[in-house]
């Protein structure tokens, strides 16, 4: 008879379960989290399709530990690029270039503006032969005319100078040197103090020769249309 009772009482106690879960309300969702002040939510979006007909975009070209793109070959294993070679590096660089000699500064002048591009940067160069050289006044005039010139070297604050000739021919010697170099140097020091004087070779023969400095990439065989007495080579720094 217990037993029965027991039986009863858990039927109903089920019962009264079942029907609360039938008659329970919905549950309220949870409140979206507080975020700090412009801070944006995150939001999943729909993966779209992959569009019909557009391929992959193609991977960069390998390249060699060098830099250079390399070459595909079959079976995808890339190959770098041939590096330029010794002599094609050579054949573009600079070299310099002495030619000449002329026997006047005409035939040289012509030489050099008929070299068009083939020259860089060329320039004249006298080569006198001759074992001094003087740095004179030539041709001041009468002596009153040479008197006045010596004048105004001695204002300038120079010295070392003679006056040569006779009658109305005067000239003023300013130095002699053993070098052309020491005669330029004489000069302009002159050109400072308003005197322009004049580098005459003397010893020798007094003659002088002509030469075309310049820097060049030409070949051997484009130089030869300057047709030059002669060719050698130059050391750079001599043109600077």
């Amino acid at each position: 008879m217990y037993v029965r009772a027991l039986i009863v009482v858990l039927a109903i106690l089920n019962a009264g379960v079942a029907l609360w879960w039938a008659v329970r309300p919905a549950a309220s969702p949870s409140p979206p989290p507080v975020l700090a002040a412009g801070v944006a939510s995150l939001q999943l979006l729909p993966t779209a399709p992959a569009a019909a007909g557009i391929a992959p975009a193609a991977a960069p070209a390998a390249t060699s530990s060098t830099g250079i793109p390399a070459k595909p070959v079959a079976g995808g294993a890339p190959v770098p690029a041939p590096m330029p070679s010794t002599a094609q590096a050579a054949a573009v660089a600079d070299r310099c270039v002495s030619f000449g000699p002329w026997p006047d500064q005409a035939t040289a002048e012509a030489a050099r503006g008929g070299a068009g591009t083939l020259l860089q940067a060329p320039r004249l160069r006298e080569a006198a032969e001759a074992s001094s050289f003087r740095v004179m006044l030539a041709g001041v005039g009468d002596r009153a005319a040479a008197q006045a010139a010596v004048a105004k070297i001695k204002s300038a604050g120079l010295s070392d100078y003679y006056i040569v000739g006779n009658a109305d021919k005067y000239d003023i010697a300013l130095g002699q040197y053993r070098n052309r170099q020491g005669a330029e140097r004489r000069q302009s020091e002159l050109a400072t103090a308003g005197i322009q004087a004049t580098i005459l070779p003397s010893g020798g023969t007094g003659a002088s020769r002509w030469w075309i400095d310049a820097r060049t990439r030409a070949d051997d065989t484009a130089l030869r249309a300057l047709h030059a007495p002669g060719q050698r080579t130059l050391d750079c720094a001599a043109l600077r």
